[in-house]
């Protein structure tokens, strides 16, 4: 189905990642999934495809499309896997974005150039144990020592760690003054002082490497302070935005494979002697989950426009994040409700994507929180 806000180019995109999570994904993520191992060869195949740098511009080794088409890609691996589609999300908007928007021309060639490649992931730390929603609650500090900074604290809920090879996170260079005395900072696997935990045993999205990160007196040197001290605040809130628009392509995703799935078993599932499909109370359902796809879908593709027009676009990527992550919830519990007893078996793929949908309504800003926003432009 083309859209009228997609170019032939876009739907090039479009048309190899869906070819690529159809083909490579789509056999084996559940197995995958059932195994919680962290899928090595997808992210090696999505390298070389291009998928770990569309928004890049090719002189920082990235593809050089815009934002719509990191949806495209995002949107068609969430058909298959939600946990492939979080790995490029988090190494994507959250880790190479933030470099690309305040990484020093040093920075960008030491560490965007390798993770746009697909060479090394990327990945972001803002929350911690004390620290969700109130990001700026965080105790992590950063003190300068003569050319080197030292960074202790801890991270939690963090994706991609042990698997990524460069970590931007937050800390506090003056705790007295709040939000406004955080400043981010670029960290390489295997430094001394900084160590990565455990996995945290999820609901859902098992193949995603989420959980805690240490720092112990970590030294790094004074240069990978990434953008201007005590500016990272401002910093990771456009991080959030680009995360929102991601994170709703992902939930696009979703919803569409949740609803694939529950059209091809309502036509196949006979009972009183017909296929389901054919009940008013099914076929109803499946209008309703296709009417709200596509509302997020024309939403998701018009933020992303606004995002590549450079247009302030914080208020609707709150919207958007809003509205997709709570109806891709809505549209896999109603594809489950589909499938009745066989829903909750793990047979069927659709409890997956349950179990998947419900961090879309807690990531990059819960669904409160983007309520807060939004009310804060309205009234504003």
């Amino acid at each position: 189905m083309s859209h009228f806000l997609l170019t032939e180019e876009h739907e090039l995109m479009r048309n190899v990642a869906r070819d690529f999570a159809k083909n490579e994904v789509a056999p084996v993520a559940k197995q995958l999934d059932a195994t919680g191992e962290f899928p090595h060869e997808w992210v090696k195949k999505c390298a070389e495809l291009g998928f770990l740098g569309i928004p890049i511009p090719e002189q920082y080794g990235g593809v050089g499309a815009d934002a719509l088409s990191e949806c495209l890609v995002i949107e068609e691996i969430a058909r298959e896997s939600g946990s492939l589609a979080l790995i490029i999300d988090a190494h994507t908007s959250l880790g190479c974005m933030p470099l690309l928007l305040e990484g020093t021309e040093e920075q960008k060639m030491k560490y965007l150039i390798p993770a746009a490649k697909g060479e090394k992931l990327m990945s972001f730390g803002l929350t911690e144990p004390g620290a969700g929603s109130d990001a700026g609650g965080s105790k992590s500090t950063a003190v300068l020592d003569g050319d080197e900074w030292i960074i202790n604290g801890s991270k939690s809920w963090i994706t991609n760690i042990g698997v990524a090879g460069t970590y931007i996170i937050t800390a506090k260079t003056d705790p007295d003054k709040g939000n406004r005395g955080i400043s981010a900072f670029l960290i390489e696997a295997g430094t001394p002082g900084f160590e990565v935990g455990k996995w945290e045993k999820k609901m859902g999205l098992n193949n995603s490497a989420t959980g805690e990160l240490f720092f112990r007196n970590c030294r790094i040197p004074k240069e990978n302070l990434l953008g201007t001290l005590n500016k990272g605040f401002p910093l990771f809130l456009k991080g959030l935005d680009e995360g929102r628009v991601a994170i709703s392509a992902m939930a696009v995703g979703m919803a569409q494979g949740a609803l694939d799935r529950a059209v091809a078993y309502a036509k196949e599932r006979v009972q009183f002697g017909r296929p389901i499909a054919q009940f008013q109370a099914i076929s109803f359902y499946l209008a309703e989950m296709a009417t709200k796809i596509e509302l997020a879908r024309t939403l998701l593709y018009r933020v992303a426009k606004m995002r590549d027009e450079h247009l302030p676009y914080s208020k609707e990527a709150a919207m958007l994040k809003l509205f997709s992550s709570e109806m891709c919830c809505w549209v896999c519990d109603r594809a489950v409700q589909i499938h009745g007893g066989n829903g909750y078996s793990k047979e069927f793929e659709v409890e997956r994507f349950m179990r998947d949908a419900k961090l879309l309504t807690i990531g990059e800003g819960t669904s409160e929180v983007c309520k807060i926003v939004i009310g804060g432009h309205v009234l504003a």
